[in-house]
């Protein structure tokens, strides 16, 4: 329920697109609007022209999202180990992991269910079909997915558990720009949404209404172009989540300082950082258009045989192009 405050005139949607802080366009205000989603002072109001008053009260409901099934397509796998139970691959960077806005097609699950066809769990939802966890679209690495029911619940467990009470390990390997004070510690910083936008995440206080417990352990691995005062242009450092919530090492290494390489979102700050750098780094680095970020390992308890299964991937062609560049 919004109430207009004293200043409030004009257009219902106009006025609407203002105060929701641009969390929806104001063509699709108006389509709820004339849709029936939307009550002014307590009656249901079809028309977006209609004018607002101070003191009004404005009800908005938004209907249920209609899921569009997705179909198979067939998009190339990088297939590290697969039963019929699970399916694990290597996800190249670009690659978004299930359907969306924006992208209802040439996605992961579009692949899962050509290659796994009617095995695919549907647990996840009509769009996450064997879904139990992601990563994002430029970040590349190991994901497993199940391929019925059960191995869709054993797993889901485990990775809402977060691994503390089982196997469940996610390691990644992340090039940020200069170096952490510390060179091993824990960032303990709850996360929530960014601002007005809708896709991004912010280090939020414990009190916010939105704020979910995020945790991440870090290692310094290595340190590029050190300076006698112990600081560094860049580093390579190992994160391991206790935690997973949306863009959580992106969100935690920007938050204490040390934003990662590429990332658009998150290091808007440091892009001139990469006019210090030494060639070939300076050209490498500059032209690098994803977040430095692989998922290098992954171990879980597979959900038949209790077996703990771990699998690394090595560090993608571009990171590596990155690092030795930074190295030299």
């Amino acid at each position: 329920m919004l109430v207009a405050d004293e200043d409030a005139q004009g257009r219902l949607d106009a006025w609407l697109t203002t105060a929701l802080e641009g969390e929806f366009s104001r063509s699709r205000i108006k389509a709820l609007i004339e849709q029936g989603a939307v009550s002014l002072k307590g009656t249901v109001c079809t028309e977006p022209k209609r004018k607002i008053a101070p003191g009004d009260a404005v009800e908005i409901v938004l209907p249920e999202p209609e899921d569009a099934e997705p179909r198979g397509e067939d998009i190339p796998l990088d297939v590290l180990y697969e039963d019929a139970d699970v399916i694990v691959i290597l996800k190249p960077p670009g690659l978004v992991v299930h359907p969306g806005a924006g992208n209802w097609t040439g996605t992961l699950v579009n692949a899962l269910i050509h290659h796994c066809g009617e095995s695919l769990s549907g647990i996840g939802g009509v769009r996450r079909p064997g879904i139990v966890h992601r990563l994002d679209k430029d970040t590349s690495g190991v994901l497993v997915a199940a391929k019925n029911d059960i191995a869709h619940r054993h797993l889901a467990a485990q990775f809402a558990d977060h691994g503390r009470t089982g196997p469940l390990e996610r390691a990644y390997q992340a090039v940020v720009w200069g170096r952490p004070k510390q060179l091993k510690g824990t960032i303990d910083a709850p996360l929530g949404r960014g601002g007005g936008d809708r896709t991004k995440r912010a280090v939020k206080r414990e009190d916010s209404d939105d704020a979910r417990e995020a945790i991440t352990h870090y290692e310094v691995v290595e340190r590029f172009h050190e300076k006698p005062d112990a600081t560094a242009l860049a580093s390579l450092v190992e994160c391991r989540l206790e935690t997973g919530r949306t863009h959580q090492i992106r969100v935690h290494m920007a938050h204490i300082g040390c934003p990662l390489i590429g990332d658009s979102d998150y290091s808007g700050g440091f892009r001139t950082k990469v006019n210090v750098l030494p060639e070939p780094a300076k050209t490498i680095a500059g032209r690098f258009n994803r977040q430095a970020l692989h998922a290098f390992l992954l171990a879980f308890e597979h959900p038949r045989s209790g077996e703990v299964m771990e699998f690394e991937a090595p560090m993608p062609e571009d990171m590596r192009e990155l690092v030795d560049a930074l190295r030299s």
